[in-house]
């Protein structure tokens, strides 16, 4: 089988700083034409008492070193990226053609409000759009992050609850779900119950009515979960949390499944967040810039953070002061410009492309699933929806880890999957293919995990010591993070 992704030039690069030449010069600049400050009235100690030791180095030497760490690294545009949970999609060029428009890539955030309508109006036909999509009633764009949606979908629950008189003192949250959730929770000052899924994956209304009283403020769930599984107990699950006065907050980082097939707002769900970079293809960031827009049920809404984009005549208009208000979350309007793509990717598929996208996520993880089977241990025996989860089970019988099994993975020329998560499962390989792979992209990754399981056998110290082909062989990753080299010395 071909190995995309392994062959190439190969360059040792070493550190900016260390490329460094005495007086070399990578720009030139025109003089500014302001006059200089007078710093003598500064405090001492505010400024810097010799130069920064910054890298002079020139500008081919600054783009060469960047272009080649860049082909050092892996990205979706080169191949699969099959990081379960993570959901990474390819993102049309389309959706970035959009966000550089001048109009919108240039519009600066403390312009006023009449020079800004057709940001304020893309953004309010976006929450429309993830309204609708969603079944919720209203949806705040502000949250930079799927995290910071939690965040605030959360401190609107506390403060709904704050409203009756009473805040509650805790937060249910199943054992398949995102990591974020009970930080979340416990930011807001809840303690976290944690609740077991049954033997199917899943969870069930009689588990959650045994923990559910009047002093829980809310159910966290991830739908579908962790196991690419869907809650199917869902409406039953919100009517008992519900009954006893609580409120049900689903992570929507999965809904890249669901499009235009379900609504959870339907299923009883009263706050849901929307990770754009997962299911409406911008960008993941890095750790930023991002957007986590949250949806609301009506009950919710006096507590939604400000402003609030009002439309009236046509005109937007933006509200400041409301009384019942979480307040300001996030400054100016979020994250603009994964608005605009996002809001972009909804209008170039429509509907019946959305509906489209998560039938065909949903079939590359099922094909993946039931071509491994047997090869790899599957601990849940249901149908996946976008993702499936693998364990080392099988492979443990040759003292084979699934750390191993990840980092002969890159010799084949395939990023790994996520591994050892959801904690529920020892050994956890989660792959996630998404709708973006087409069917022949499957069936080498396949192959290729094939021939490790059959590697595992036949030669396993292969595996042990992969990879072989990469840049850099098997790292001692716990020695890189306990002892970090964050300084440059010469």
């Amino acid at each position: 089988m071909t190995t995309p992704g392994t062959t190439g030039l190969i360059l040792e690069e070493p550190l900016l700083c260390e490329q460094s030449v005495k007086g070399r010069i990578g720009f030139s600049l025109p003089p500014s034409g302001v006059p200089e400050s007078n710093l003598s009235n500064l405090p001492k100690s505010l400024l810097r008492q010799k130069s920064a030791e910054l890298p002079e180095i020139s500008e081919v030497d600054g783009v060469r070193h960047f272009v080649r760490l860049s082909q050092q690294n892996y990205c979706k545009d080169a191949g699969l990226y099959p990081l379960g949970s993570c959901t990474m999609k390819y993102n049309p060029k389309t959706t970035e053609a959009a966000s550089k428009i001048p109009g919108f890539a240039n519009s600066h955030p403390l312009s006023t409000t009449e020079g800004m309508q057709g940001n304020l109006k893309l953004i309010y036909e976006l929450q429309e759009y993830l309204a609708e999509i969603s079944g919720m009633d209203f949806v705040t764009c502000w949250p930079a992050a799927g995290s910071h949606g939690e965040l605030t979908g959360m401190l609107m629950i506390r403060a709904f609850h704050e409203s009756k008189g009473n805040p509650r003192k805790k937060v249910i949250i199943p054992d398949s779900a995102h990591g974020t959730n009970p930080a979340s929770a416990a930011i807001c000052q809840y303690e976290v119950i944690t609740l077991p899924s049954n033997k199917e994956g899943i969870l069930t209304a009689d588990a959650v009515r045994e923990v559910m009283d009047e002093e829980v403020a809310a159910l966290m769930v991830t739908n579908p979960n962790t196991l690419g599984i869907f809650e199917e107990n869902i409406l039953e699950i919100c009517e008992v949390v519900h009954k006893k006065g609580g409120l049900v907050y689903c992570d929507g980082a999965n809904l890249n499944a669901l499009l235009g097939i379900v609504r959870l707002g339907e299923a009883g769900v009263d706050v849901l967040h929307f990770n754009l970079h997962k299911t409406f293809s911008t960008p993941h960031g890095g750790g930023g810039p991002g957007a986590g827009p949250v949806g609301i049920k009506k009950k919710l809404e006096p507590f939604l953070p400000t402003p609030l984009i009002i439309k009236e005549n046509g005109t937007f208009n933006l509200e400041w002061s409301r009384g019942q208000s979480i307040g300001r979350v996030k400054a100016y309007f979020g994250n603009f410009g994964m608005l605009v793509r996002a809001y972009t990717y909804i209008r170039e598929f429509g509907p019946e492309g959305l509906r489209r996208i998560s039938e065909m996520a949903v079939l590359n993880a099922n094909y993946i699933r039931k071509n491994l089977e047997g090869t790899y241990h599957l601990p849940y025996s249901k149908p996946v929806l976008h993702e499936c989860v693998f364990s080392d089970k099988l492979q443990k019988e040759h003292d084979i880890k699934t750390l191993d099994i990840a980092k002969r993975l890159m010799d084949y020329g395939f990023h790994p999957p996520t591994i050892y998560f959801p904690l529920i499962v020892p050994g956890a390989l989660m792959i996630e293919p998404t709708e973006s792979e087409p069917k022949a992209s499957l069936d080498q990754f396949i192959e290729a995990m094939k021939t490790i399981a059959k590697e595992c056998q036949d030669t396993p110290e292969i595996v042990k010591t992969a990879p072989h082909k990469t840049f850099r062989g098997r790292l001692d990753e716990v020695k890189a993070a306990r002892e970090l080299k964050l300084r440059w010395t010469t």
